[in-house]
């Protein structure tokens, strides 16, 4: 199996320059461009044959340039106990990463999206865990409830894919698409609680 370039000798100047290619590269994207390697490579004042030797073709930099948030919660310290209020503060943050991180999030939608591209990261389900996170009281005071299931749901009506189509389909602001996001996402957990207990109120 072959090496990759930047893992073989001269190793921590190799990282700065694939650094440098990375954050051009999300640059151009923050200012609206859609940066080829050359782009990215005349950014960061890097000669377009040494990019191509980190990035071979514009899907592996746009992938690279992917925001990596390797956060495991978005809770804050002591977060309380109410699965709504946790819920909330959750989807307060993860609407927040997704307006700040909007254009790189954009180019990996895109990138998912086409064909035979592969698992993007965008599709690594951390959003999911996030939920799942906030929701975990759940576990214990409706164990009937498949927290799981209901995570997906609530993912499924936010983040990247829900700003596009609110913005450019619907026209909203894009605050006024993060509170739609956020009330979609309460409104989500309320039919599943109210469910539930209308199950068991059954004889």
């Amino acid at each position: 199996m072959s090496v990759p370039y930047e893992l073989t000798g001269r190793r921590q100047q190799k990282a700065r320059t694939r650094q440098a290619l990375v954050e051009a590269a999300r640059r151009l994207l923050a200012d609206g461009a859609d940066p080829a390697v050359e782009d990215a490579a005349a950014a960061a004042g890097i000669s377009r044959t040494t990019a191509y030797r980190y990035f071979p073709n514009q899907h592996a930099l746009l992938a690279a340039a992917h925001p990596e948030i390797e956060r495991s919660s978005l809770l804050p310290p002591a977060p309380p106990a109410d699965p709504a209020a946790r819920l909330d503060l959750v989807m307060t943050a993860f609407t927040r990463l997704t307006l700040d991180w909007e254009p790189q999030l954009r180019a990996s939608l895109r990138l998912s999206l086409q064909p035979g591209s592969g698992r993007q990261p965008l599709r690594g389900g951390r959003a999911i865990g996030w939920i799942e996170d906030a929701l975990t009281p759940l576990r214990d005071t409706h164990p009937g409830l498949d927290v799981h299931r209901l995570a997906v749901a609530i993912r499924s009506a936010t983040g990247i894919e829900s700003l596009v189509w609110l913005v450019d389909v619907a026209g909203l602001t894009r605050e006024e698409a993060a509170d739609t996001m956020r009330g979609s996402a309460t409104a989500l957990l309320t039919a599943a609680l109210d469910r539930q207990a209308a199950g068991a109120a059954r004889p």
